[in-house]
């Protein structure tokens, strides 16, 4: 029996591990709504993000990468009910020429990190980037996981 071929998530040939901009995203297994609940919706209140326990778990990991691999920023991020999106900077130049892990890598940390704190499976294979090519792309980007939890209802990842 041959199996499908899954076309290439990455760009071939291009180096994740260059200083740049990475826009990520990221969905649990079979798009669970395991990590937040979007709350406050009404006449009043803004829609945001209330996080459950495992979406904790993911906010501690996400700071963690942060804080712990040199040359790494998250810039921006949000925790939705069955996906993460993430800004995540790499500046090589932080490192003192040691060069910093792949985009990969990181979230591979991520992803294993979570998922054994969590102690099931939480993530679907493989995860989604952008290459954020100028200030505009940023800036919009940026905006787009800022004001996320608002547009929740008409987000592709919306499961009622």
């Amino acid at each position: 029996m041959e199996y499908p071929k899954r076309k290439p998530t990455r760009l071939k040939d291009y180096d994740y591990s260059q200083t740049g901009v990475y826009f990520v995203t990221v969905c649990t297994y079979k798009k669970q709504k395991l990590l937040s609940e979007i709350v406050g919706e009404g006449l009043c209140a803004l829609p945001s993000v209330k996080l459950t326990e495992v979406g904790l778990i993911v906010d501690n990991y996400i700071k963690y990468i942060q804080n712990n691999l040199a040359g790494i920023t998250v810039d921006n991020y949000v925790i939705m009910p069955n996906h993460i999106h993430l800004l995540v900077a790499i500046d090589n130049e932080a490192t003192g020429g040691r060069g910093s892990p792949p985009l990969h890598n990181i979230i591979g940390r991520l992803k294993s990190y979570s998922t054994h704190a969590y102690g099931g499976r939480l993530w679907q294979r493989s995860f989604h980037d952008h290459i954020i090519r100028n200030k505009h792309d940023y800036e919009k980007i940026y905006e787009y996981i800022e004001y996320n939890a608002t547009k929740w209802n008409v987000d592709c990842f919306y499961v009622g």
